[in-house]
């Protein structure tokens, strides 16, 4: 037998041995994709955690004394630009709303709901200078927010400024309040 031929046999012998006791090399491309894979699933998990994070939308009860008939907001709240969510519950009903000072330097107050997607009952969110749509992902400028009615705009609210206070009355809140039925009588 030649050199080359029992190197051969050698070879043979040896893969047969670590097949036996399971001690074969395995290849490493397994584990890489294997751990590629992981960091890939982490990364978009992470990256749905921060998208979802953006859209989030705090809201408060609006400060009402009892008996009253007005909401009252200190102006400097809203100098940020932040729409800021509120609700109001009556009955059975929450009536959701939100105020912020648009670009132009204005502050606007609107319901958290359209003529058009209120039905899914799932309001708008601040992207930038725009309030948008979490039903159609329609994208309203602020300079809009209580100008423009009808449609996917968002509903306006009725609001003052006085004494450094945005008021609200409560009966146009509650003006708003076919917006957030959603128990299917009219």
């Amino acid at each position: 037998m030649s050199k080359k031929g029992r190197k051969k046999n050698k070879e043979k012998i040896a893969a047969k041995k670590a097949a036996v006791l399971k001690t074969e090399k395995k290849g490493r491309l397994p584990l890489f994709m294997t751990i590629a894979g992981v960091i890939l699933i982490a990364g978009a998990t992470a990256l749905f955690i921060y998208k979802g994070d953006n859209k989030k939308t705090a809201v408060a009860s609006a400060p009402l004394a009892s008996g009253s008939t007005e909401v009252k907001f200190p102006v400097v709240l809203f100098q940020d630009g932040k729409a800021r969510h509120f609700k109001h519950v009556d009955g059975d009903f929450v009536i959701r709303y939100f105020i912020l000072k648009s670009s132009d330097g204005i502050i606007r107050a609107a319901f958290d709901a359209c003529d058009v997607c209120w039905p899914a009952g799932k309001g708008y969110y601040q992207e930038g200078d725009h309030m948008v749509c979490r039903n159609c992902g329609r994208k309203f400028a602020s300079i809009l927010v209580n100008e423009v009615k009808g449609g996917c705009n968002p509903a306006p609210l009725e609001r003052i400024m006085e004494n450094g206070q945005v008021i609200i009355q409560v009966k146009d809140i509650l003006g708003g309040k076919q917006y957030f039925n959603f128990s299917g009588k009219a």
